[in-house]
C-alpha cells in the first residue's frame, strides 16, 4: 500500500527538522570551539610578570609567559630584565609594556593574581590533546597540512611559551622528542629542539605534585628564522640532581594518575644521571596500593593464592630435571607387557575417608599428611566470603577489562607483525602444529556416521554372534534388531537418534538418553560398554578405529574419559583387562578416570550402604597396585596410561552447601548425593596420598582434573579453584569476577567446549570463551561428545572452525589455543619436548619456539609480561615469579 499524502507530508517536515537541528548543532559547535581557540591565543600572548614562590631556597625570581606574534623572533633577557631583540620595534614595544606594569603598582598585583588562577586551572585542567595543531613525527599523528593558516600562531605559541607539561611531550623510547605539526606556513618541526617539548606536567588535576622548592625546568627553543638566539633562562640541567628526580617523579606520577602522597621509588640511572631530560619507560602497573580499601582487597587475593598453594600436589621433582629412565622406550615397544616391581613395606589405612600411608605396620607416623576436611571447609566458606566481598568484585572486574583492552590494544598495534612472524616459519601452519583434545568421553568419541557405520557391518558379519542376556534368555545380534522391528537397512542417522538437539537444552537427562541408539539401552550396553556379555569386544574394535583415524590425522591428540563407577573394587580389574587384552594403545591418546556423582542412585539401588563404601572401591585397588605392582599386573600396566582422574554428573542439581562440621563418608548413610565439593575433597584427600607414595616409587602421578563450573553454584569453582590442577567447562566463571582473576592468577587451565555447552545450558554467542582468551586465562577448546555435538569426522577441528568463524579467531589466535591444550593435558614430558620445543618448561618467550607452535614470541612475551605485572600488583612488587612453569 502506498503511503498517504498525509503520511508523506509529515515524513519530509520531520527530515528538514532533523536537518535544521543538526546543522543549527554545528555551527553552535563550532562557534563555541572558536571561542575557546581564541581564548587560548589571547591568555598565550598576554605578556605579564609575575612571581612564583616554588624556586629553590625560597628566593623569588621572575618568569615571562606569552610570545610575540611573529614566530620569527626570539625574545632575549639580559640580567637587567631587558629586552633584546633583532627587530628594534618590537624591543620597545614590550619594554614599554614592563614600564606600564611597573608604573601600576596594586593594580599589577590583581592582574598577577587573576593571571595565577587561570594558569592554576590551565595547570590542573591541562590542554586536550584533541587541540588542532597537536602533532608528532614518526608514527604518531600528525594534523593533516591543508589546515588553515589561521591557525599559524597558535601552534607557533604553543610551542614557545611556558606551558604546563602535557602527555604530548613525552620522549619516544629512542629519545626523539614529540613536536607540534607544521601548519601550511608556519614553523618546521624539524627546527624544534629536542628539548624544547620535555616540560611535562599533568593534566589530570594533580597540581600539588610539585612541593615547596620545586621548580619546573623552562627548556630553550629555537627558531627557524635565528637559530642564534637563545634564552637567558636557567636550563633544567642546572638543576640539583636531587631536584631533577623530584620533578621527574611527579611527571611519572601525573601520567599514571597516582595522587601525590604515593611515593615511586625511582633508583638513579646512568642515563638519569647524564641526562635529565630522558624519560624513563613506564611500567603498566605500579604496585602501590591507592588507599587502603585496594590494599585490603589485594591481601585477600594474596590469601586466596596461597590457600591454594598450600593444598595443591606438586611433584617433588620436575619431569626435565629426572634422568632418562632407560625402560621408557622399552614400554614405548611393548606398552602391554609387565615389567615386575619390587613390593615395598608400606602401610595403608583408612581413616573418616581418607587413605594414611605409613612406612610399616608397626609405624604410627603419617608419611604424608593431608588438610583435613574440616579444615578444606572452612578455607572454602573463606573463599567464598571474599567472593561474595562487593569492594573485592569491584576491583577484580576493573582488573579483567583492563587486561581485555590491553589485550585488544595489543591486537590493534601487533597483528600485522603477528602474522608476518607467522608466514617466516617455515612448515608450520593450524593444521600442523600438535593439538589436544583435552575433554573428550570415550563412550561418545565417534561421530554419529562412524557408530551406524559399524552398527550396520557388525549386523551384516556377525547376525548370529550373542551379545546379550536379556529377558531370562541370550539373545543374538539379528534376534536384538528382531525385537526392536529393525534391520540393517532401515537404519539411518535420524533413527539412530544420538545428536542432541532444542530437546536437550537445560535437560541433562534428556542428554544422556541420547547415548541409546536408536532409544534403546540394550543397543548402548552392547555396542557402548565394556562390561557386557561379549567383554566389551565390539566397544574395543571401534575404539581402534578412532584411534587409527587419529594417528592418521598426526596431529591431533586426545584424553579419553572411561568410567570407574564405584559400585564393587573388581571394577579395576576389569577395565584394565579390557585395556590390555584388547591391546588399546595409541601414542596420540591418553586416559583419565571418571567418577560419575551417583551415591543416591547406587543408595536406592541398595548396592551401597554409605559413601565410605564408594570410597573404598575406588581407592583401595590404587593403593594395592602402588605398594605391590604384582597383585594388580594388568592393573599396573594400565595405570601407565592414565594421567587424570575427573568427576561427572549433571551439576544443576540443587545441593546444600557443606558446613565445616561435615558427616564423615562412613557417617553418611541417608539417600541425599553429596555436595560437589563433598565429593571433590575426599577424591583430593586419596589422591594426594596416593601421588605421593607413587612418586616415592618412580611411578607416574594422577591429576584431579573434574568438570567444573559448566552449571550449578560458584561453589563448584572454588573447591575447583583449591583442589584441582585443571577443570572442564568453567562458563560460570563469568558470574564471579573474583574467581575468573584467582583462576587468571593461578593460570589454571580450563578445557572448554562451546559446542557442547551450546547443546545444553549456554547459547554459543553467550558462551564467554572469547571473552576468558582475550583476558589472558589459560583455556583449550574440546569437544566432550563427538556422537552427540559434531558432524564431521574430526570433531575438534570442528570446534576450531566454528570458533574461528563465529568469533573470528586469527590464526594466530588459533595456534596460542592450541599450544596451551598441550601444555594443559597430561602427556609425558618426552612428548612436550618435541611437540613444543626443547626448553618448552620456561615461562615466557624463552620457552616458546615459533617452529614448533606457530605462536610468535611476540604474542607469548604480551602474555607473560601482562601476567607479571598483574602478580606485582596483586603482591605489591613482591612477587617472586619462577623461571619456570608450575607443575600443577
Amino acid at each position: 500500500m502506498d503511503p498517504s499524502p498525509t503520511s508523506l507530508h509529515l515524513a519530509m517536515a520531520a527530515f528538514f527538522g532533523a536537518s535544521l537541528m543538526a546543522i543549527s548543532a554545528f555551527f553552535i559547535h563550532k562557534r563555541s570551539v572558536d571561542q575557546i581557540l581564541e581564548r587560548l591565543i589571547e591568555v598565550r600572548r598576554t605578556v605579564v610578570k609575575y612571581t612564583d614562590d616554588r624556586f629553590i631556597d625560597g628566593e623569588e625570581e621572575f618568569e615571562e609567559i606569552g610570545v610575540d606574534d611573529d614566530d620569527e623572533h626570539d625574545v632575549v633577557h639580559d640580567d637587567d630584565d631587558v629586552v633584546h631583540d633583532d627587530d628594534d620595534g618590537v624591543v620597545d614595544e614590550i619594554n614599554e609594556v614592563f614600564d606600564d606594569v611597573e608604573e601600576e603598582g596594586e593594580d599589577y598585583r590583581g592582574k598577577v593574581e587573576n593571571f595565577n588562577m587561570n594558569l592554576k586551572k590551565a595547570i590542573c585542567y591541562g590542554i586536550s590533546s584533541s587541540v588542532p595543531n597537536f602533532g608528532c613525527k614518526g608514527d604518531l599523528f600528525v594534523e593533516d597540512e591543508s589546515s588553515s593558516s589561521s591557525l599559524h600562531h597558535l601552534s607557533s605559541s604553543l610551542d614557545k611559551s611556558k606551558l604546563p607539561l602535557l602527555h604530548r611531550f613525552l620522549k619516544n623510547g629512542d629519545g626523539s622528542s614529540l613536536r607540534t605539526s607544521a601548519s601550511s606556513d608556519g614553523v618546521d618541526s624539524e627546527t624544534v629542539d629536542k628539548n624544547s617539548t620535555e616540560n611535562t606536567m599533568p593534566s589530570n588535576g594533580n597540581c600539588k605534585e610539585l612541593q615547596d622548592k620545586d621548580i619546573i625546568p623552562v627548556q630553550e627553543t629555537k627558531s627557524s628564522a635565528d637559530s642564534d638566539a637563545k634564552s637567558t633562562v636557567p636550563k633544567a640541567s642546572a638543576l640539583p640532581q636531587t631536584q631533577k628526580r623530584r620533578v621527574t617523579a611527579c611527571e611519572r606520577k601525573a601520567i599514571l594518575d597516582l595522587p601525590a602522597n604515593v611515593e615511586i621509588d625511582m633508583a638513579p640511572t646512568e642515563a638519569e644521571e647524564n641526562d635529565f631530560n630522558t624519560v624513563l619507560p613506564l611500567k603498566a602497573a605500579i604496585p602501590v596500593p591507592l588507599n587502603m580499601e585496594e590494599e585490603e582487597v589485594r591481601r585477600m587475593l594474596r590469601e586466596c593464592l596461597k590457600l591454594r598453594e598450600s593444598y595443591i600436589y606438586q611433584e617433588q621433582v620436575a619431569p626435565w630435571s629426572k634422568p632418562v629412565d632407560a625402560t621408557t622406550t622399552e614400554e614405548k615397544d611393548d606398552p602391554f607387557h609387565f615389567y615386575p616391581v619390587e613390593k615395598t613395606d608400606h602401610d595403608f589405612r583408612m581413616e573418616d575417608g581418607v587413605m594414611h600411608v605409613y612406612a610399616s605396620k608397626n609405624d604410627t607416623v603419617e608419611l604424608f599428611p593431608v588438610p583435613s576436611a574440616t579444615q578444606f571447609f572452612t578455607d572454602i566458606h573463606h573463599v567464598l566470603k571474599v567472593v561474595s566481598t562487593g569492594n573485592v568484585n569491584s576491583a577484580c572486574y576493573h582488573r579483567l577489562r583492563f587486561l581485555e583492552e590491553k589485550f585488544r590494544l595489543y591486537l590493534l598495534v601487533n597483528s600485522d607483525r603477528e602474522f608476518l612472524a607467522q608466514k617466516s616459519a617455515p612448515h608450520r601452519d593450524f593444521y600442523n602444529i600438535r593439538k589436544v583434545d583435552t575433554h573428550i568421553h570415550h563412550s561418545a568419541c565417534m561421530n554419529q556416521k562412524h557408530l551406524l557405520r559399524f552398527i550396520k557391518s557388525k549386523l551384516r558379519k556377525e547376525p548370529d554372534e550373542v551379545v546379550i542376556f536379556r529377558d531370562g534368555k541370550y539373545l543374538t545380534l539379528k534376534e536384538v534388531f528382531e525385537s526392536l522391528d529393525l534391520t540393517g537397512y532401515d537404519l539411518n542417522v535420524d533413527l539412530l537418534d544420538v545428536h542432541a538437539d532444542k530437546t536437550t537444552f537445560h535437560r541433562f537427562d534428556k542428554f544422556n538418553l541420547k547415548y541409546n541408539p536408536c532409544g534403546q539401552s540394550r543397543l548402548r550396553e552392547i555396542f557402548l560398554k565394556q562390561d557386557n556379555l561379549i567383554q566389551g569386544r565390539f566397544l574395543a574394535e571401534v575404539t581402534k578405529e578412532v584411534l587409527s583415524d587419529l594417528e592418521a590425522s598426526k596431529y591431533q591428540m586426545a584424553e579419553y574419559r572411561i568410567s570407574i563407577y564405584g559400585r564393587k573394587q573388581s571394577e579395576w580389574d576389569q577395565l584394565a583387562s579390557w585395556f590390555i587384552n584388547n591391546k588399546i594403545y595409541s601414542e596420540n591418546a591418553v586416559w583419565l578416570i571418571q567418577l560419575p556423582r551417583l551415591y543416591n542412585v547406587y543408595k536406592g539401588m541398595g548396592i551401597v550402604t554409605s559413601f565410605q563404601n564408594i570410597i573404598d572401591n575406588i581407592f583401595l585397588p590404587l593403593f594395592e597396585v602402588t605398594v605391590d605392582p604384582n597383585s594388580h599386573p594388568q592393573l599396573h600396566v594400565f595405570l601407565m596410561q592414565v594421567v587424570g582422574f575427573d568427576l561427572v554428573d549433571d551439576e544443576s542439581k540443587p545441593e546444600r552447601r557443606p558446613t565445616k562440621h561435615m558427616p564423615t563418608p562412613s557417617e553418611w548413610t541417608n539417600e541425599f548425593n553429596p555436595a560437589f565439593s563433598y565429593y571433590t575433597y575426599y577424591c583430593y584427600a586419596n589422591l594426594f596420598t596416593l601421588n605421593k607414595l607413587r612418586e616415592a616409587k618412580g611411578l607416574p602421578t594422577i591429576k584431579l582434573r573434574p568438570h567444573c563450573g559448566e552449571a550449578g553454584d560458584v561453589d563448584h569453582l572454588a573447591a575447583g579453584f583449591l583442589l584441582c590442577h585443571n577443570i572442564s567447562h568453567g562458563i560460570n566463571l563469568r558470574k564471579s569476577p573474583v574467581l575468573q582473576y584467582l583462576y587468571y592468577l593461578a593460570q589454571i587451565g580450563l578445557a572448554m567446549s562451546p559446542l557442547s555447552n551450546n547443546s545444553l545450558f549456554l547459547d554459543y554467542h553467550r558462551n564467554p570463551f572469547p571473552m576468558y582468551f582475550q583476558r589472558g586465562l589459560n583455556v583449550s577448546l574440546s569437544s566432550d561428545d563427538p556422537l552427540q555435538i559434531h558432524l564431521t569426522k574430526e570433531a575438534l577441528i570442528e570446534e576450531y572452525s566454528v570458533a574461528a568463524q563465529v568469533w573470528k579467531f586469527s590464526a594466530c589466535n588459533l595456534c596460542e589455543i592450541a599450544r596451551n591444550s598441550v601444555y594443559q593435558s597430561g602427556f609425558s614430558h618426552a612428548a612436550k619436548l618435541h611437540w613444543l620445543g626443547d626448553k618448552y618448561f620456561l615461562r615466557g618467550p624463552e620457552g616458546n619456539d615459533i617452529h614448533k607452535t606457530n605462536v610468535p614470541k611476540l604474542r607469548i612475551a604480551f602474555r607473560h609480561e601482562t601476567w607479571k605485572e598483574e602478580l606485582q600488583y596483586v603482591y605489591n612488587g613482591k612477587a617472586r615469579i619462577p623461571e619456570e612453569i608450575d607443575l600443577f
